[in-house]
This record gives C-alpha cells, structure tokens and sequence, in this order.
C-alpha cells in the first residue's frame, strides 16, 4: 500500500502501530494530521522509501479504539481525560521544585510550571466543553450541526501541538541533563507521558471520533 499520498493523520488510523514512528520522527500526526506524509518527510529532510518502509514493518499494538461511539466516549474520558487530571498536577509540582532549587543552573527549564499550568488550565476548559456538551450531543446522534463545535475543539488541539512543541524543547526532549537529580528526571519521566497520553487522546479525538460527523 502506498503511503505517501495519505496525510499522517489517515495512517495513524490505518496503521495504529505508526504514531510511535512518528513520534520518534517528530511528526505530528495528531493536532496537524491533515498533512501528507510526503510533505512531512520533505519538510524534515526524511528519506521517504525509508520512513514508508519502517511504516510497513510495524508489528507493535496501536492505540485501542472501540467501534462504538459511546464506548469510544467512554474510553476517553476515562483514560484520558481523567488521567490528565491526575497527572498534570503532580508534573506541575514537580516543574515548580525543579525550577527553585536549580534555578542558577544554566540548563533548568526556566518557565516549564508556567507553561504547564496555562497548558492544564485550557485543557480543564477543552475537557468540560467535551464532557458537558460535545460528547452528549454525540451520543444523542446530533449530526451536521456539530461541524461548528468540532471545528473549534480541532482548532483548541492544533493550538495544544504548538505548545507541546514549546514543551519538548524547554525539556531537551524530555532528556535531563547529566547529574540532574531523581525529581529532575522524575519531572522530564513526566512531561514525556504527558505529551505521549496527548497526543494519543488528540489522535483519537481529530482522526477517529470526530470524523464520524464530519
């Protein structure tokens, strides 16, 4: 199957094994999964025969979606959304010991709890809208006139990639430095779940459910 014409966001369905691939290559297929492969791997000076060919080589469990609407409902909020909320908090406080206790270091990441708490503040925002209204309404089989609300929460998740970029680079991408203390690597442990669960959540969100009523 060829897969240079198909955007990222199509393979990641196709093929769940691949948002592990493209997270390594830094591809987002969640928040901008309209882009097409080709384009991505030009854009990263990617071999394209080589990224097709390691796409086709998976073998590794993708990220289970149920078939049914409802039950597809439920497993996101109860994976994602309630893990978020137990999650974010934590790397927070994390984030904030980090910051004081290395703050002379030249390599702390000066701003990451500022970044992080704005980032769970919307997400809350984002979630309640979902749970409270989105979420029923499409249970309730509404149809065509979620285009609207769908199209903003799409917007809210591409606004969440740019953060989770700035994230990955005040992080080193999630690798600490050399000698930094257990609560430093416990922060940056943290911060790569984290952007792993997101992107994982936003993939089901803008690839699988929300298609379902566009």
């Amino acid at each position: 199957m060829a897969l240079e014409h198909l955007s990222v966001g199509e393979i990641a369905v196709i093929l769940p094994g691949a948002t592990a691939v493209f997270r390594r290559h830094k591809i987002d297929f969640c928040c901008k999964g309209d882009a097409l492969l080709a384009r991505e791997a030009e854009s990263r000076g990617l071999d394209l025969s080589a990224l097709e060919a390691e796409l086709h080589a998976l073998e590794t469990p993708g990220v289970h979606a149920p078939a049914e609407t409802v039950d597809l409902i439920a497993h996101i909020i109860e994976r994602y959304h309630k893990v978020h909320r137990r999650e974010f908090p934590v790397v927070i406080e994390l984030a904030r010991r980090v910051e004081s206790v290395h703050q002379d270091r030249i390599d702390c990441p000066r701003g990451l709890a500022n970044l992080l708490s704005d980032m769970f503040e919307d997400l809350e925002d984002h979630q309640h809208k979902e749970e409270a209204v989105l979420f029923p309404a499409m249970i309730n089989g509404v149809g065509p006139v979620l285009r609207d609300p769908i199209a903003r929460m799409m917007q809210e998740h591409e606004e969440l990639g740019d953060l989770l970029a700035f994230m990955a680079d005040l992080t080193d991408d999630f690798v600490a430095p050399e000698g930094a203390c257990a609560t430093w690597r416990a922060l940056y442990a943290g911060c790569n779940k984290l952007d792993m669960d997101l992107r994982e959540h936003v993939h089901l969100e803008n690839n699988i459910l929300f298609r379902r009523f566009l």
